[in-house]
């Protein structure tokens, strides 16, 4: 037993020796592996290098990639949770967020941090959301969350497109059910050329900004961009060609996925519909869905309240024929067949559910100059959709400042020229809370910023504020907008060259098996009416003026469309906004000659350097009060010129009187350069004496160095007192200062010059070389 017991304890010594080394090379082990990052590079034509990694950051995720570009680098992860919420929609969240240390700044607000999502980061994670979204399989609905974490980034390479491309291969390495991957780049156009992923110098130089996200056979997933007036030949190819490129970025990611990709969870199926809770849907509710949409009285409301109660009489029916059946499941079948219906008797009979054919506009009315105090005011109205825009010009200190992420992002510091859109519940019927603006106003909003920024004239003096009030809505608010804007800026004396005009753009489709590539039949529909946008395939939309495009987006609900289609959508917008231009240059036409009594105006002031001073006033109090007064303001350009702002010409007379009055002075004499004058004491100071020389002028110093040829401490060394009379030498005034510059110390010889005294207006005549102490009291005057 004492032998079993040595051996035992003999072993357990060499079990704990060894125990040791195996768990520091299990660590060794653990961090190389850890350190292993897999990695692809993707050469694009432009010769740049795109790099997609994953595996070393943020692994607890279901995925993660980091795609770097230049020295900007971006981390994308993507969560989903493991069970359903049994929600009827895919619950997808993106957010996207600029970090100020990735960029090597410190925030500037109050809290210096990172504070709630600004709009660049708002607008950048709709680019992501609407480009992944349309490839998530129907029956995917667990909670998701795409997060867009910037690394860093330089002053090259913007990081929203790489976000996009980061959320695709993060997604594809993932576990999460998804037909991608998807690719996306930035398309710019210089000198006719398209340029892919150009750099922030060469976007200054680009009539285009496009971000294409494809998929694989070339298929469209979305568009987003803004032009400088771009023809539609060229915005084309430049589509054709960041569709092409993509498939680049979508190769890389296939071999990352292949190599290094989880195999993808099996998704739970929706429940199964029985085939006679089916079938008693449709007996029950097909004749009365085809009458509604047959009858082309309906109007929105109208139309919804029908399908409303064919809605509950359907599932009071069906019901009641199947108790065991689940109201909600009835609710959903009878959604999906309504959209089936309308869907097919569009693609049959060619003819909507307002009685318009695929190619024509809804009517359309709209005004101007519709409230006297206004600068600018628009009313555009088409069918049910009713937007009201008015426009107020401001100084440029009212220009909207960037934050210094957004600047570098962006390559300005500010802007003279914003839209602020607003969707208030009573535009479509409804009640609801008016508070902070949400994702979907801000979006809106941009995308008829982009529509009109080209048209706005890149040197005006004033800072143009466009707003935008959505009264009704049934479709297309935000090219409404575009209409409304640009009739506003016109009726507001902006210099527009030529209206700009929006219009949106529908598609119904048919296929089979996800395969987009290879419609069976398609539709596309000129003005989307709301219910068209609900149950159709894309929205997308168009702005421009006659000579080409402005503003572009198209939001794609299935997985890509062909390019055929795009291009062929691209047609019917140029059409569509055509006619729009031509109504809207009948409402306009007559009134841009007008001018309004309310516009403000702009001037110059140059004054003398040194009456800047007297202009200020102490602490700048003359300036507040005349803005308080008047609402004139005062900018410096430099220290002798000033711009003057009015809100209007009246103010404008009121402000100039008050500076006239402010800068009004008795004639000054005219001061010869190197002649003698005789100078009268005000005030001693340690450093000199203040010295007039007529009596309005305002004191000017003369400095011990310039009072005797000897060093001097103090004036009163020299006798001087207040009030006291000397000669000193004028030298002309200081170019920057603007004060005197004299000398009594040159006059300590014999008299070279004549004295004047500008002090006794009486006095007449002339002597030169009188005496040679020029503190004495018998120099002669001299009248000036």
């Amino acid at each position: 037993m004492l032998h079993n017991i040595a051996k035992l304890c003999q072993y357990r010594r060499k079990v704990f020796h060894i125990l040791p080394h195996v768990r520091c090379a299990t660590r060794r082990q653990l961090s190389t592996s850890a350190l292993e990052s897999p990695e692809v590079d993707v050469a694009l034509s432009t010769g740049r290098i795109l790099k997609i990694s994953s595996g070393k950051y943020a692994r607890f995720a279901d995925g993660c990639s980091v795609v770097t570009i230049g020295d900007t680098a971006v981390m994308v992860t993507a969560v989903a949770k493991q069970k359903s919420q049994n929600a009827s929609f895919l619950p997808l969240v993106v957010d996207y967020r600029q970090k100020s240390a990735a960029a090597g700044r410190i925030p500037t607000n109050f809290l210096r941090r990172e504070l709630g999502p600004s709009e660049k980061e708002i607008l950048s994670a709709r680019l992501v959301d609407r480009s992944i979204r349309p490839l998530f399989p129907a029956e995917f609905r667990y909670d998701t969350q795409i997060v867009c974490n910037m690394l860093a980034i330089d002053s090259a390479n913007p990081p929203d497109v790489q976000a996009i491309n980061g959320a695709s291969a993060a997604l594809a390495l993932s576990d999460i059910p998804w037909n991608g991957p998807v690719g996306a780049v930035r398309v710019g156009l210089v000198d006719n050329e398209a340029i892919i992923n150009p750099t922030r110098k060469e976007m200054q130089l680009s009539s285009l900004d496009l971000v294409v996200t494809a998929t694989r056979q070339n298929l469209v997933v979305m568009l987003e961009g803004r032009g400088n007036v771009v023809n539609e030949n060229e915005l084309r190819m430049a589509i054709k060609k960041g569709t092409k490129e993509a498939q680049l970025i979508i190769n890389g990611i296939e071999r990352l996925q292949k190599m290094y990709g989880k195999p993808k969870r099996a998704l739970e199926p929706l429940p199964a519909v029985d085939g006679e809770i089916q079938n008693a849907v449709q007996t029950m509710s097909e004749m009365r869905l085809r009458e509604i949409f047959r009858d082309y009285s309906h109007d929105k409301f109208s139309r919804d309240q029908a399908v409303s109660k064919t809605r509950t009489d359907t599932i009071d029916k069906v019901w009641s024929s199947f108790p065991a059946a689940d109201p909600g499941v009835i609710s959903e079948t009878f959604n999906k067949f309504v959209k089936g219906v309308f869907r097919e008797m569009l693609l049959e009979e060619k003819r909507r559910c307002d009685g318009r054919g695929l190619d024509d506009l809804r009517k359309i009315s709209c005004s101007v100059n519709l409230h006297k105090p206004l600068h600018g005011s628009a009313l555009f109205q088409r069918g049910q959709t009713q937007v009201f825009c008015t426009v107020a010009l401001d100084s440029p200190e009212s220009a909207l400042r960037l934050d210094p992420i957004a600047s570098l992002d962006s390559g300005m510091r500010s802007k003279n020229f914003f839209l602020h859109y607003e969707f208030p519940p009573y535009a479509t019927g409804e009640t609801g809370k008016i508070g902070p603006i949400g994702r979907r106003e801000i979006g809106h909003g941009a995308l008829a910023e982009k529509g009109l920024v080209p048209i706005i004239p890149n040197e005006h003096p004033f800072t143009v504020r466009l707003t935008s009030e959505v009264l009704e809505s049934n479709g297309s608010s935000s090219m409404a907008t575009v209409c409304a804007g640009s009739m506003a800026l016109m009726d507001a004396g902006v210099p527009v060259q030529e209206a700009a005009a929006g219009v949106a753009i529908g598609l119904i489709t048919k296929y089979e098996n996800n395969d987009t590539k290879h419609l069976q039949d398609y539709c596309i529909l000129t003005d989307l009416l709301g219910i068209e946008d609900y149950m159709g395939d894309m929205d997308m939309k168009v702005a421009g003026t006659r000579r080409g495009m402005t503003a572009i987006q198209a939001d794609i609900k299935v997985p890509g469309i062909p390019l055929k289609v795009v291009m062929e959508a691209l047609q019917k917008s140029m059409e569509a906004r055509f006619k729009i231009l031509d109504l809207m240059d009948e409402t306009i036409g007559a009134s841009r000659t007008v001018r309004k009594d309310c516009w403000p105006v702009t001037d110059r002031l140059v004054i003398e350097a040194h009456q800047r001073a007297k202009l200020l006033g102490p602490g700048g109090t003359n300036l507040r009060r005349l803005y308080l007064e008047t609402g004139v303001q005062l900018t410096p350009d430099d220290e002798t010129s000033f711009r003057i702002f009015a809100p209007s010409e009246a103010a404008m007379h009121e402000a100039k009187e008050y500076l006239e009055n402010l800068l009004k002075a008795e004639k000054i004499p005219d001061l010869e350069f190197g002649a003698i004058y005789t100078a009268r004491i005000v005030e001693l100071r340690d450093t000199g004496v203040m010295v007039t020389l007529y009596p309005s002028m305002p004191p000017t110093l003369l400095h011990n160095s310039q009072l005797d040829q000897r060093k001097i401490a103090h004036p009163s060394a020299l006798g001087l007192q207040v009030g006291a009379e000397i000669q000193v030498k004028y030298f002309g005034r200081d170019p920057v200062s603007g004060y005197m510059r004299l000398s009594r110390k040159v006059l300590q010889g014999p008299a070279t010059a004549m004295i004047r005294n500008l002090d006794r207006p009486g006095a007449a005549g002339a002597t030169a070389g009188a005496t040679t102490n020029p503190t004495t009291s018998g120099v002669e005057d001299v009248k000036s």
